[in-house]
């Protein structure tokens, strides 16, 4: 299991990027210090402090905070490369890495995706902003060499603790960037509209059992399941509550999982969306548009903050899997597609080094190089810049679910495609036969053609398109459905199906061809007894038409002529996530084997996916 460890650790912690000559070029170029800053609350958090060597100048200093690790831990020891990038570790920046509350060298107790507490009255009231703030208070008054200012970063959770800082409100915060940021768990991550994310059930142990004492080790152990096929283990398991024979009452997040299944006052106020006002630091939010694990998260931190405050506040968004703009890879590839060359170094010369350097080193005085939204065109490969996102010259457009036809031309005839949806044979997400230790990543453009051939997944197609069609925003799903049950989950996916000349490439798998590929654009799940509210779950009538909205996240890709625009609708994506017993219970964590069972679904024509289209 060591290298489950391994990789559910890198999923969700930092991404270091590769670099040949790392270890010597901070062991030549960095001091470190290790110290435990004390909180508020007394409570001692431990802090690698990696400080330039030339003391002839003053650094600002650049923080993440992670519930990983900040190792390796003791003096002498170095991390092979240290803050966002090679460009900005050789730039000079005083870098920091902080262990959070309750989590490997700091004291306290953990919680996962603390609450914000936003009067906080006594010492006692601490939450990751005043922990953030205590630190950087700290970190100013005693790091020689610091010019005031300071900036954090992270990816993943640690994009969590970046958002998070920006409600410490220190005064030296001038600038962050949350990267594929959590925002919210019952969104972000383990759940999606509700649906549990069955792929990240092997990881809950990272957030489960409390630690004893300061360690340098990882307490937290990954269940052996015996198979390297997820999908036949998952099949076998059965329902969810089987799976408690592998957690136990000490596995905390296991157990608040079951506990709220719907999004109650406990999820609610671990979100961190509903504090972003009024931000004063200048945010740079990046994400990756094939992100499998954080979408909502990087989206949503910039779209809110957009609105509710007038602070300094861009978005990057390129066509990377989790994490990927913190390697240096010569090419990005994303399952079978390559999308180009050099695209992280682009970013961290280009984007993120030029951020930092603004913000941090010239007091954000002088010229500012970058435009609002700093995106990339998944379908012609390039990046483009805009003055807003959703770019203002978008509009609204509506292409109808008929006959197996996506068509912006609706008939007025009621109609409907059905399929049975069976609990026992359930429409695989991949066509992999594989044990992930995370979420999987290049399903994210993996070829639905093997989904599009099954008789439990409806497919609606365009002509083949006479002219390029850009999508730059947010796509909304409005259905029409009936089911003979009284629950069920229903899956849209947007694809691009390219023509039967599509040159072949060298990314593409051996059991594969480029003809006529059906390349996943996006795609999301809806649970459907939470389609009129996530607090409140409620039933379907059997066989009544009813309304279920899916909001996709958003795109950046232009369909190109000669290619056709698909949509899939299904109602299982296993071991993706969970399979719904399709009867309704009060919570399907304790579901039992009875209560599932094979129902047939319809969709009806007036059905339509708005799309927002680049003019």
């Amino acid at each position: 299991m060591k290298k489950l460890l391994t990789i559910s650790v890198l999923f969700f912690s930092v991404f270091i990027f590769a670099q040949s000559n790392a270890s010597t070029y901070v062991a030549d170029n960095y001091t470190k210090k290790e110290v435990h800053i004390k909180m508020r609350d007394g409570v001692e958090l431990f802090t690698a402090i990696y400080s330039p060597k030339d003391v002839t100048k003053k650094y600002p200093i650049i923080m993440q905070r992670t519930p990983y690790n900040s190792g390796p831990y003791g003096e002498g020891q170095l991390k092979r490369s240290i803050s966002p990038s090679e460009t900005m570790m050789k730039e000079g920046y005083i870098v920091v890495y902080q262990d959070v509350r309750g989590r490997y060298m700091s004291d306290g107790l953990y919680d996962n995706m603390r609450a914000f507490v936003p009067n906080k009255k006594g010492k006692t009231a601490i939450d990751e902003a005043s922990d953030t703030y205590d630190t950087i208070d700290w970190l100013v008054k005693n790091v020689s060499n610091n010019n005031g200012n300071v900036g954090t970063w992270g990816i993943s959770y640690p994009g969590f603790y970046a958002t998070y800082s920006l409600l410490s409100n220190h005064p030296a915060l001038k600038a962050v960037s949350p990267q594929a940021c959590i925002s919210d768990f019952f969104f972000d991550d383990f759940h999606h509209n509700g649906a549990y994310l069955l792929s990240y059930w092997k990881v809950t142990p990272l957030f489960g059992p409390q630690k004893t004492k300061r360690t340098a080790d990882s307490w937290f152990k990954f269940p052996e399941i015996g198979t390297n096929d997820d999908y036949q283990f998952f099949l076998d398991a059965g329902p969810l509550s089987n799976l408690d024979k592998f957690y136990g009452k000490d596995n905390e997040f296991w157990q608040q999982l079951k506990e709220h299944s719907s999004y109650d006052d406990f999820w609610q106020k671990r979100g961190i969306l509903q504090h972003l006002k009024d931000i004063k630091p200048a945010v740079m939010t990046v994400g990756g548009w094939f992100d499998a694990e954080d979408l909502y998260g990087p989206l949503n931190t910039y779209s809110t903050i957009e609105k509710n405050s007038k602070n300094y506040n861009t978005i990057v968004m390129g066509p990377w899997s989790h994490g990927d703009w913190a390697r240096n890879s010569p090419k990005q590839v994303i399952g079978n597609i390559n999308f180009g060359d050099s695209i992280s170094g682009f970013y961290q010369k280009n984007i993120e080094a030029n951020f930092f350097r603004h913000f941090l080193k010239n007091n954000g005085k002088g010229e500012n190089k970058l435009p609002e939204a700093y995106v990339f065109d998944s379908g012609i490969k390039d990046w483009k810049t805009f003055d807003a996102w959703p770019p203002k010259n978008t509009v609204k457009q509506d292409f109808f679910l008929q006959e197996n036809k996506l068509t912006t031309m609706a008939k007025r005839n009621i109609a409907f495609e059905e399929f049975v949806s069976d609990h026992k044979k359930p429409v695989p997400y991949s066509e992999d036969i594989k044990q992930q230790g995370m979420t999987p990543r290049k399903y994210m453009t993996d070829d639905q053609r093997f989904a599009a051939r099954r008789p439990d997944v409806v497919v609606f197609e365009t002509e083949v398109l006479t002219d390029d069609t850009t999508l730059a925003g947010a796509i909304l799903a409005k259905l029409q459905v009936a089911t003979t049950g009284t629950d069920a989950d229903w899956i849209v996916k947007v694809i691009d199906v390219f023509p039967n000349d599509e040159p072949e490439t060298k990314e593409i798998a051996p059991y594969l061809k480029m003809s006529n590929y059906h390349m996943m654009v996006r795609s999301e799940v809806m649970r459907g007894r939470f389609r009129n509210s996530f607090s409140k779950p409620e039933p379907f009538v059997a066989n009544e038409k009813t309304a279920v909205n899916i909001k996709l996240q958003d795109v950046f890709h232009t369909f190109k002529k000669g290619h056709k625009i698909q949509i899939q609708v299904q109602s299982t994506w296993f071991p993706l996530i969970d399979l719904n017993p399709q009867t309704f219970v009060d919570n399907i964590f304790y579901a039992k084997p009875e209560d599932f069972q094979k129902q047939t679904h319809r969709i009806y024509n007036d059905s339509k996916i708005e799309f927002t289209v680049l003019k």
